[in-house]
């Protein structure tokens, strides 16, 4: 059932994870090897162990495991004799004639491990010589700078090489559409792909049915890309609602119909690496203030505007979100009492009077029928007096909402992100004047930035990233 693989001295053999192996009689081998502490024992020998019993056998999990290829001896050894993400392995020959000294330099990278198979001679490191023989070992620490081996040896000199950089995943759920993307430690966005959060025909927002989704998605998305999961450090995901960041749990998203939904332990089956949520207003306001326009400060808010108002708080350059899960809902501030119902169910929020639909609502009961926000925006500047006033109370409205912002965070930047954005200084001019009339102490205290956000739908994505 097994291959036989016939060997000789000399002879390297690489062994990938999942391949049975054993060792025949009459052999003297090097092994090298990743830390492991999962090994499936499928065949003893008859042995009998300490305690007069025979060892455990593990045939039902070593068979779902194993990989069925056989291995091929492959006698090249350059660059190096074995080469993997967990160790690197040369040869190194001297003579002790024409190849008899040979200098090198062990970095903070790693270690240098050298096993003298055959020889005698001296390494010298550190102000030290010590003199080996066929069998020895020594071990160079990591830093320990150059070393020299002079004699005549057959060595194996085993090293840990530099990774590849690492990647971070990001993972944006909106009640539309879901972002994924892979982030390098620049905060560069290496790949991304988009899917539909919720499935064509299906009434409802089926945590397990999404959460597999994704998880395929990122998967097929690394592939892709030659990503393996190893150089993957670990998974961030945004998504809205309340979010428990400490437990992993989405307790109550109303945009997805999610009620107590363990997010971060789902997304686990498939991403063996660590895993962040958040709220998705509070990783985009991370995403601007580490890749967009934020990212010059430490202290950002950031307002998105859409269905509804969403906000993002960045203190010293952390998500601040309160004691606990539901803080910093922004958009959930009373600017007028007993005023517009909100989604939320109380009167007179921020969301209720700044939100896309807000602008929408008023705009049509002004003009007498369905505008599009840009149509109103439009209508304003072409002389129409009603959607001017429309225009003019939206931006007072909002202009509270920021006012009461500042006069409790004072950031160095208020962001302004979602489509209305677009609008740039028909919006923050106007805004600017109320920040310097009715902040606490004027022009006389320190008044922030107030600008449009730069990274569009890509902030979700990378502040999701930031939150490893």
């Amino acid at each position: 059932m097994l291959n036989a693989v016939p060997v000789q001295k000399g002879d390297v053999l690489f062994i990938e994870s999942g391949t049975i192996h054993a060792i025949g009689k009459d052999l003297l081998i090097a092994e090298i090897q990743q830390n492991s502490n999962v090994t499936y024992r499928v065949y003893d020998y008859g042995r009998i162990g300490r305690d007069g019993k025979k060892r455990d056998l593990h045939i039902e999990k070593a068979l779902a495991v194993t990989s069925r290829v056989p291995i091929i001896r492959d006698s090249k050894s350059y660059p190096h004799v074995a080469d993997c993400d967990y160790f690197t392995v040369d040869k190194l020959n001297l003579d002790g004639k024409f190849m008899k000294r040979m200098e090198g330099n062990v970095s903070e990278v790693s270690f240098a491990s050298i096993l003298i198979l055959d020889g005698e001679g001296t390494i010298q490191s550190g102000g030290e010589t010590l003199a080996y023989r066929k069998g020895e070992s020594f071990f160079l620490p990591a830093g320990s700078g150059s070393y020299q081996v002079e004699g005549r040896c057959d060595a194996l000199v085993t090293t840990i090489r530099e990774k590849a950089a690492p990647v971070r995943i990001g993972i944006d759920i909106s009640g539309m559409d879901t972002r994924i993307g892979l982030v390098d430690i620049h905060q560069k966005l290496l790949a991304e792909t988009v899917m539909p959060t919720k499935t064509a025909g299906n009434a409802c927002y089926d945590a397990d049915e999404i959460i597999g989704k994704i998880g395929r998605k990122v998967l097929e998305l690394l592939e892709q890309q030659g990503i393996a999961m190893d150089q993957c450090v670990g998974v961030g995901v945004g998504v809205p609602g309340t979010v428990d960041r400490k437990n992993g749990v989405v307790r109550y998203s109303n945009n997805i119909g999610w009620k107590q939904v363990e997010l971060a332990r789902m997304m686990a089956a498939y991403f063996p690496i660590p895993i962040q949520i958040a709220n998705d207003a509070d990783c985009a306001a991370l995403g601007e203030a580490v890749a967009g326009a934020g990212r010059e400060c430490r202290d950002v808010v950031m307002l998105t505007f859409g269905a509804g108002v969403g906000g993002g708080i960045i203190l010293d350059g952390e998500i601040y979100e309160g004691k606990g899960a539901g803080g910093s809902e922004l958009g959930h501030m009373v600017i007028v009492e007993d005023g517009e119902a909100c989604t939320c169910g109380r009167k007179g929020c921020l969301e209720a009077y700044a939100s896309v639909a807000a602008l929408c609502r008023d705009g049509a009961r002004a003009a007498g029928r369905d505008l599009a926000p840009e149509e109103i925006f439009a209508g304003a500047a072409a002389g129409d007096e009603k959607l001017q006033k429309v225009l003019e109370t939206y931006v007072q409205r909002l202009g509270v909402g920021i006012v009461n912002i500042v006069n409790i965070f004072r950031p160095q930047l208020v962001l302004l992100g979602g489509g209305l954005s677009a609008q740039g200084e028909l919006l923050l001019g106007p805004l600017r004047r109320m920040l310097r009339e009715g902040c606490f102490g004027g022009e006389d205290g320190e008044l922030p930035e107030i600008e449009t956000a730069s990274l569009g739908n890509k902030a979700g994505i990378i502040g999701a990233a930031s939150l490893i």
